[in-house]
């Protein structure tokens, strides 16, 4: 059988521990027997940003810039403890969130509906997507340990030297202290891919922050939001039939839960990263969660929703089976692959695309799924490795 060509190359970055191990076999049994696959790869597996001070963690997001597609593998954020177990030079940041900095972009997750799984909330009839804004907050904070009694100041140095203090707390004892921040432009970028992304999937937007509590750095986000919708969007929502809705964060809750889903539920940095982790396991899985980071310039990067799966790793190291899922891998190789061949003309890739979630989505329905599936699926399901249950989709394929 011919293989399907590519013209321009994926940004492939690789990663650690059970997803390394899967990325590897999903390439061999689903992708390369079916297509000349043509990628730039970085190897973002830790002891390699290790050897290179972080430096193949900034290219891999410039290869990204210049390719427009990127597809990423789970990767390890170090703790203390892994500094430790992989003799690291230093604790080095997220690689998300250094990937997420350059291309300034907004993370869009959505739960993989499979007929047998039905979610923990009754009322969802449908995907909800979680739009994630991926810049500043916490995730690049200042931080320190207070060691006693003092005064903790915010101060602000302008370049023409003027400078603005405000008291943040008087301390007694020890304590700590952290400091975040985020940028005007940053926030429009988040503004602004929300509000497409609505547009051209059809669906609601929802946006949420606790600016009754933050009335200048909520705030911000919500004025932002506002005027943005009035200076550009409403006409183009109101001609789609699609509304934009804001409100307080603990609300919002309340109203997904009880909603039948299928909206856009815009969040800042943290919010999204702990709202994207309920509404997956809510459906069902981490490993059931498409994820894709859109910058501002049309840049797309696919990558699962989760982790490295470190406890199946040290089984598979010992030579034990394991029954990892590797749906949210294959859907990011999937969603890479389909938007390379719109953005190249390339129809066939795109099917291509179509038919391997297919074959996934198929093979699950028809009872074979990893372990972890298994116990949730309402009906006959087999549990199988991880290898075996690719090796079925193969099949299909």
């Amino acid at each position: 059988m011919a293989k399907i060509q590519m013209k321009t190359p994926l940004v492939e970055m690789d990663g650690d521990e059970m997803t390394r191990i899967l990325w590897a076999w999903i390439k061999e049994t689903l992708i390369e027997p079916f297509v000349d696959l043509k990628t730039e790869y970085y190897d973002l597996g830790l002891k390699h940003r290790d050897e290179t001070d972080d430096q193949v963690t900034v290219d891999s997001a410039n290869a990204a810039k210049k390719y427009g597609v990127a597809v990423k593998c789970a990767t390890i954020t170090p703790n203390a403890q892994r500094v430790e177990e992989y003799g690291l030079k230093e604790m080095w940041k997220s690689p998300n969130g250094t990937i997420r900095a350059i291309l300034d972009g907004t993370v869009f997750r959505a739960p993989i509906l499979v007929n047998g799984v039905k979610p923990t909330v009754r009322t969802w009839k449908k995907p909800i997507t979680i739009a994630r804004h991926a810049y500043g907050d916490v995730y690049k904070n200042t931080e320190t340990r207070i060691p006693g009694a003092g005064k903790a100041e915010l101060v602000f140095t302008g370049a023409d030297g003027q400078e603005t203090r405000k008291t943040v707390f008087e301390f007694k004892g020890p304590g700590v202290l952290q400091g975040m921040y985020n940028l005007d432009g940053s926030i429009t970028s988040f503004a602004h891919s929300c509000f497409r992304y609505a547009l051209s999937i059809g669906q609601d937007l929802w946006f949420s922050t606790k600016d009754t509590i933050s009335k200048v750095y909520d705030h911000r986000f919500k004025d932002i939001f506002a005027e943005l919708y009035e200076k550009e969007y409403r006409e183009a929502f109101e001609k789609a039939g699609i509304t934009y809705f804001y409100t307080l964060i603990d609300d919002a809750v309340a109203r997904v839960v009880r909603s039948e889903g299928g909206f856009i539920w815009a969040c800042k940095n943290y919010d999204g990263d702990v709202m994207s982790d309920m509404i997956a396991t809510a459906f069902g899985s981490l490993a059931m969660m498409t994820s894709v980071l859109v910058s501002p310039d049309g840049q797309f990067e696919y990558e699962a929703a989760h982790g490295t799966v470190t406890r199946h790793y040290y089984r598979y190291l010992k030579g034990e089976e394991t029954s990892t899922n590797p749906v949210a891998t294959i859907f990011a190789w999937s969603g890479a692959l389909r938007k390379r061949g719109e953005l190249d003309g390339l129809p066939e890739l795109q099917a291509f695309a179509d038919r391997l979630e297919k074959a996934v989505l198929d093979t699950i329905n028809g009872g074979i799924m990893t372990k972890d599936l298994a116990l949730l699926y309402e009906g006959e399901a087999r549990g199988v490795s991880s290898r075996e249950f690719l090796e079925a989709v193969q099949g299909r394929m």
